[in-house]
């Protein structure tokens, strides 16, 4: 594919990802929030989510799924989708709520506040609410607001697609700092997944204060 090629097809993707909230603007919903989290499944570390909500116009070529793309781009694509966004929200829980209630619970409540800052952030900016919201694959019924659940919602919705990448740059940067903290982990590349460099660093270290106690019970059982 030569870089020309390559353009249009990113310029046809992006088209493509923004028909869902295209739709929901001809149904009268002017600003439609997309929320997606990250970290679900590691040993150590928050979940973080994020809602972004983008306007009508928004032309930032190469958004996607966030597992698609590499570090280098979600953190250039990040920049881009901040500066764009009429708004955006971070939400999270650390590793001692998702042990007190559960990874799926703490996931919703970090999914909560990622859209109230969004909220907040757009009714400061325009005055007005969010007045639609799409998960990947996530339904909160705590969320008092028309909303619907997209499966593989990441690739298939452009503003689900940006909050996955805000999110995602979110969570690695806050475990690239815990890498510093706690050294022999391997938190800067594994982000507290169960890597063998990370076990390994459990076998030698022990844990730390952000495991997940839950998720190591096994490990630790048979210590």
């Amino acid at each position: 594919m030569t870089k020309s090629e390559r353009e249009i097809f990113l310029k046809n993707r992006l088209e493509e990802l923004k028909s869902m909230e295209m739709q929901l603007h001809l149904q009268g919903y002017e600003h439609v929030a997309g929320v997606d989290e990250v970290g679900r499944g590691p040993l150590a570390g928050p979940v973080v989510a994020a809602a972004v909500v983008l306007p009508a116009d928004f032309d930032v070529i190469g958004v996607d799924d966030s597992k698609k793309l590499s570090a280098k781009k979600r953190e250039q694509l990040y920049g881009q989708i901040l500066e764009q966004a009429l708004c955006y929200g971070i939400g999270q829980r650390d590793n001692e709520v998702i042990d007190e209630i559960n990874i799926l619970e703490a996931t919703k409540l970090a999914m909560t506040d990622a859209i109230a800052a969004a909220e907040e952030m757009l009714i400061q900016r325009t005055g007005k609410p969010v007045d639609y919201v799409l998960f990947d694959a996530m339904k909160i019924d705590a969320v008092d607001k028309p909303q619907q659940s997209l499966i593989k919602g990441d690739s298939r919705c452009v503003a689900i697609a940006a909050a996955s990448i805000v999110a995602k740059v979110t969570r690695d940067r806050m475990m690239e700092e815990y890498s510093r903290i706690y050294p022999g982990y391997g938190f800067e590349t594994n982000m507290g997944y169960g890597t063998k460099a990370h076990y390994d660093g459990i076998s030698a270290l022990g844990v730390t204060p952000i495991h997940r106690m839950t998720f190591l019970k096994k490990l630790t059982e048979t210590n």
